[in-house]
């Protein structure tokens, strides 16, 4: 059973469509070092969900190692940010092409997320069981 933690009030805007954050995901690599990169993300009002390509490198660490930590700033004060820390909760590829296709609308404003030949792409859900507000 998951536990329910609650962003503050203050920190929502964060988690818009119309901000347009980003998440930096900290993963750990298989050799015991860090894995960083900024990712495209949704929140589902529980959850966060991420999209990413099979095979690519977090992909192959949240399928191994399905817990992350990820950090959400404000994109007009680096200094204003909320910390995540949960596990992933579910991860399929069905319906990765429409999710990914979401995040390109989100993001870059254009509906067609141009994929590479062959690319499945796979959603994950994270759901939140630790938050550290930053404002």
């Amino acid at each position: 059973m998951t536990s329910t933690v609650t962003i503050p009030g203050r920190l929502l805007d964060l988690l818009k469509p119309e901000t347009k954050a980003f998440a930096y995901l900290a993963l750990i690599r298989s050799d015991g070092t860090p894995h960083v990169t900024p990712i495209w993300f949704d929140f589902d009002g529980q959850n966060f969900i991420f999209n990413t390509a099979r095979g690519r490198v977090k992909d192959r660490i949240m399928h191994r190692h399905p817990i992350v930590s990820f950090v959400i700033a404000d994109p007009h004060d680096p200094y204003r940010y909320v910390q995540v820390t949960g596990p992933v909760i579910s991860e399929t590829e069905e319906g990765g092409r429409d999710q990914i296709n979401r995040l390109n609308q989100k993001y870059q404003g254009n509906p067609n997320y141009p994929l590479r030949a062959g690319e499945v792409r796979v959603t994950y859900k994270v759901h939140p069981q630790h938050i550290t507000p930053q404002q």
